[in-house]
């Protein structure tokens, strides 16, 4: 049994995060933080959590967070930086949720979110947390950057073709789409019901702060520069990401679906579709898989790939807790092999 602290209890992302530890068997929650809903029960203030969960609201309090074993941030960036390396040198594990520890380059992460890095000597202590890939670092690490929700979709479905090297890495294109709670629970009024119903549409197509991400993780994959077009769109859905990938073969004669097969044969939480398949997002509703599906269309160059993820479970929390089972030496798949929500 562990001891878990979470920073950021109140959003999205927190409270899938709550929702996934409360049934953990391993899992002891001690500390639960929201400086706006300090002293308030965790269970006022989302009641699907009554009956599970006994703790109110703290400040976030470096020498209560210290008592845990492990600390999730599941705040906005620019927070985990600055509260990471006390907590480490206490012997503290963390696994950041926000997008402060992902890229490796503090310069081009200045760029992408605005602000000074306040702790650029961990960079590179920290492990990319994608499973997929990283698994026995991640065993080891002290600090896990948990992946962003488009870059976990969008990684998964290109690993194979670009470890492979079938594919012109200069010219990849990601179109995804994401459902509205991937935008946060702050009020906005992008995200109201009447703006964001009955409509569809592409957002930071000059550039979107997943973007270096995703090709931070392609290029270690491929050893070689990545092109990548990559264009979001806001769906009128809650959750869920639907990832079309667009690749040109550089061979022929490959057999693509086996190759996909092959590939994640040992991955409990990546699914690889039958030939022919399109997944949906609703298939992975409230789960920690990610279904794909492989296509030639008329056996010409072009390859789409088609990726669904749940964006707060395996683009999120659930990704977080399959990262901590493997920080801890418990089974991978625990708390996190229950069937995806229907409909």
């Amino acid at each position: 049994m562990i001891k878990v602290g979470v920073v950021g209890g109140t959003g999205y992302t927190g409270v899938e995060l709550l929702r996934l530890l409360v049934v953990h068997p391993q899992v002891e929650l001690t500390v639960i933080t929201s400086r706006g809903e300090q002293g308030s029960a965790v269970a006022e203030l989302f009641p699907s959590l009554r009956g599970y969960l006994d703790l109110e609201f703290t400040v976030p309090d470096e020498n209560a967070l210290s008592s845990c074993d492990i600390v999730f941030f599941a705040t906005p960036n620019g927070i985990a930086m600055k509260q990471a390396v006390g907590l480490l040198d206490k012997g503290v594990k963390i696994i950041d949720l926000s997008a402060d520890f992902r890229i490796k380059d503090d310069q081009l992460w200045s760029k992408w979110y605005g602000q000074s890095h306040a702790c650029p000597e961990l960079l590179n202590q920290a492990v990319y947390g994608l499973p997929e890939v990283n698994r026995d670092a991640i065993k080891a690490a002290r600090l896990v950057a948990n992946p962003g929700c488009y870059p976990t979709a969008v990684q998964l479905g290109f690993l194979p073709l670009v470890k492979k090297g079938l594919v012109d890495t200069s010219k990849l294109i990601a179109d995804a789409k994401s459902g509205v709670s991937g935008a946060g629970r702050g009020a906005s009024v992008g995200a109201l019901l009447c703006e964001a119903s009955e409509s569809f549409k592409a957002y930071a197509v000059p550039g979107h702060r997943h973007l270096p991400e995703i090709k931070q993780g392609l290029e270690q994959a491929s050893g070689s520069p990545v092109g990548l077009t990559f264009v979001p769109h806001l769906t009128p859905m809650i959750r869920g990401i639907h990832a079309t990938l667009y690749a040109t073969l550089t061979s022929a004669g490959e057999d693509l679906q086996a190759l996909y097969t092959s590939f994640y044969q040992d991955e409990s939480f990546v699914d690889v579709m039958p030939a022919g398949a399109h997944p949906e997002t609703r298939s992975v509703k409230g789960s920690n898989v990610c279904r794909l599906a492989v296509h030639q269309p008329q056996g010409g160059d072009t390859l789409v790939v088609l990726s669904v993820i749940d964006n707060l479970v395996k683009g999120a929390a659930g990704q977080a807790v399959q990262n901590m089972n493997l920080m801890f030496g418990f089974p991978e798949a625990q708390g996190l092999d229950a069937p995806a929500l229907m409909p």
